[in-house]
Formats: structure tokens, C-alpha cells, sequence
């Protein structure tokens, strides 16, 4: 990669950084993401709302695209850091600022590089919570995109090291709540009250079970919220939820253990005299990828002499390009941040800047393997 143009993107991941967003709200990061490439390069950046993506149109060719991510999660910065977040209770502690960098490395390198075919790079919103692929996949139809590529940094592998998989490589997952509603009645008189506690307690166990009937489909189930009555010392409380996160290694599976823990809740609310209701919430599908761009990627992990790693097992983490991969030819590989490094989604985390030069490569490589 080009050292300046390294330079520029380790300066804008920083920027990135100190300035991040929650899913659905990132305004100022496509702001800046977009002023970068316009300033920067020739392509057309076309402004999509609530995302956008850079392009270079290249006439009887087929298109290939790239996606990266621009939402932050809703973690306080932990560590002090030069470039630390300025917004409180919001930091970036996925990478989606090094992920949206790298892009833009990609766009300063397309400026140099013979552009042989359509390239589009997609600059999506809110993947986080499961809906921006759901926006931004209709791209793929309007443009007539063949196949589309995507990187994750990933903790626990050797730095710089590119990790894929054939077929699924990341869990479908889906946020489930189940509230009961009984009666409310004086601590002092318990038996008057239809309390949902015990029903609560209840749907815990028999998840517990359901998970262990379904433990051959990968199954698995967090308890992230219960939520029942308060400090009032004196109400026996009349309603409480549960909610948890339900996963599988594909969209199937996921659906059938998730029907089970909602029959089951049904049953317990009979059984109670309870009322019940549910909400579904941040929804993944499972992510494959294509043998055929696989085969690319470690062609051009190859091509640049970096260690290629089969994945043994899916992730069990989610993410929403497998709703991209569903429509057409496509992958997802990993770049590893180093064996000790911090995981994601921790207070320890910070993108690694040293595995932005391997991802623009990688990039950069993939589009010349087209």
C-alpha cells in the first residue's frame, strides 16, 4: 500500500474513533467518510440517506462490491487513548472504524490501480442491531453486483494472519422478550397476587432444557435482561420480562429453537394464569460464504505472502453481511489482530492499526484477482 495513503487512513480511523455513533445515527461519521473520498479520489460518492458507497462504472463489466461498517456500540471508552471517544457512553469497540478506513484505503488505491470492472464500495449503516445489510442489499439488484467481499478484525489469531471458511462462518442469532402479566397484590398477602417471577424462573429452566434437546443444531441461549417487580418491599409486582439471545449455526435451526422457547413460554403462562407476549428483536441471519470467493481470498492472502488459517467452526458472534451473501456470490474473511490481543466488545479494545495496511491489500488484491 501507498505510505501516504496509509498515513491518511490511520489519521482517519483515529477520527473516526473520537467521534463515534450509535446504529442508525451516523450522520457525522458518513459525513466525514464521504467528505474523505471526495476529496481524495475520483469516485462517485452517492449519498443513500442514512448510508452511502463510492463507485467507479466501468461499461460491459461485472461489478464487484466491498462493505464496510460504521456504527459504534453503546460502551464508555475504557482506556486512555490519544484519540479517545468524545462522546460518553458510545465508543468503538467492534473496529468499524478501522473496517470503514480500510475502505476508504481501498478508494485512494482504485486512484492508481487499471479499473478493469464496476466497483462499488459500500459504506453501511447500523449493523450493530442487524438492520443496515437489510438497507443497503438492495444495491446488489439496482447495480447488477456479481459478488461482494468483506473483512472483520478478529482477536485470538496471529496478527495479520486471514482466516476463512467455507459455508457458514458466523451463527444466526435473534434478541427474544418474553413479558407476563398477572396481578399485583400486598407482599403481605402473596396468594392474592399472580406473581411472574416463579414463571420467569420457570421459562429459565426449561431453556436451560430446550438447549441441551437441541444441543446437535449448535444451539445456544443468553439470559441478557430479567426485569420483574422493583425495591418496593411491599407489592407482590404484577408484571415481569425475560430476555435473552438466542443462536444456531443457521437461520433453520435458529427458528426451531426458537419457536420451542416460545411454546414453552405459552405453556408456562397457561399454567400461571399469566398473560404473555413476546417481541423479536435484532435479527441475523446466518453468514456464508462461497467457495468460489473464498478460493479468492486465499489466492490473494497467498499472493501476498500472509499465513492463511482454516476456520474449524463457525463464530458464534453474528453479522448482518449474510444477508448479502444470501442474494449473490460473496465472503467474509477475518484478519487476525494478534493472539493476546483484547477481544472485541471488551473495555480493553482498540482497532489494530497495524493490520489496516493487510486489509487494504487484501482489498486491493482481491480486485485485481477479479
Amino acid at each position: 500500500m501507498n505510505k501516504e495513503n496509509l498515513r491518511k487512513i490511520i489519521e482517519l480511523r483515529h477520527e473516526l474513533h473520537e467521534y463515534p455513533e450509535l446504529s442508525g445515527s451516523e450522520s457525522s461519521t458518513k459525513r466525514r467518510l464521504m467528505n474523505f473520498i471526495e476529496t481524495n479520489t475520483h469516485l462517485a460518492v452517492i449519498d443513500c440517506g442514512k448510508w452511502f458507497y463510492a463507485s467507479r462504472y466501468v461499461e460491459g463489466t461485472k461489478a464487484i462490491a466491498f462493505r464496510s461498517e460504521m456504527d459504534a456500540l453503546p460502551m464508555a471508552e475504557s482506556i486512555p487513548l490519544p484519540y479517545a471517544s468524545r462522546n460518553p457512553n458510545v465508543s468503538h469497540k467492534c473496529g468499524h472504524d478501522g473496517h470503514s478506513a480500510a475502505l476508504c484505503g481501498l478508494a485512494l488505491e482504485l486512484e492508481t490501480l487499471p479499473v478493469n470492472r464496476s466497483v462499488y464500495l459500500i459504506f453501511q449503516h447500523a449493523e450493530e442491531i442487524g438492520l443496515g445489510a437489510r438497507e443497503c442489499s438492495g444495491l446488489l439488484r439496482e447495480r447488477s453486483i456479481s459478488e461482494i467481499y468483506a473483512f472483520h478484525n478478529w482477536s485470538g489469531w496471529p496478527e495479520k494472519s486471514i482466516v476463512v471458511r467455507n459455508g457458514v462462518c458466523q451463527c444466526a442469532s435473534a434478541g427474544l422478550t418474553v413479558k407476563f402479566s398477572g396481578r399485583s397484590a400486598h407482599a403481605g398477602e402473596p396468594e392474592k397476587a399472580i406473581n411472574p417471577s416463579h414463571a420467569i424462573a420457570e421459562l429459565i429452566l426449561r431453556t436451560e432444557s430446550l438447549t441441551e434437546d437441541y444441543r446437535a443444531k449448535k444451539v445456544l441461549c443468553t439470559i441478557v435482561g430479567i426485569n420483574t417487580g422493583g425495591n418496593n418491599f411491599g407489592i407482590s409486582p404484577a408484571d415481569g420480562e425475560i430476555s435473552m439471545t438466542l443462536r444456531a449455526e443457521n437461520d433453520s435451526d435458529m427458528r426451531a429453537f426458537a419457536n420451542a422457547v416460545l411454546n414453552a413460554a405459552e405453556n408456562i403462562a397457561s399454567e400461571n394464569s399469566l398473560t404473555f407476549s413476546r417481541k423479536m428483536s435484532d435479527y441475523f441471519t446466518d453468514t456464508s460464504s462461497d467457495s468460489r470467493s473464498v478460493k479468492r481470498v486465499r489466492a490473494s492472502a497467498e499472493s501476498l505472502g500472509l499465513k492463511v488459517i482454516d476456520m474449524a467452526e463457525p463464530i458464534r458472534a453474528s453479522e448482518d453481511f449474510g444477508l448479502y451473501t444470501k442474494q449473490i456470490a460473496g465472503a467474509i474473511f477475518y484478519i487476525g489482530n494478534g493472539e493476546d490481543y483484547p477481544d472485541i466488545h471488551t473495555g480493553d479494545y482498540d482497532f489494530n492499526d497495524n493490520i489496516l495496511e493487510t486489509a487494504v491489500d487484501m482489498f486491493t488484491e482481491i480486485y485485481g484477482h477479479s
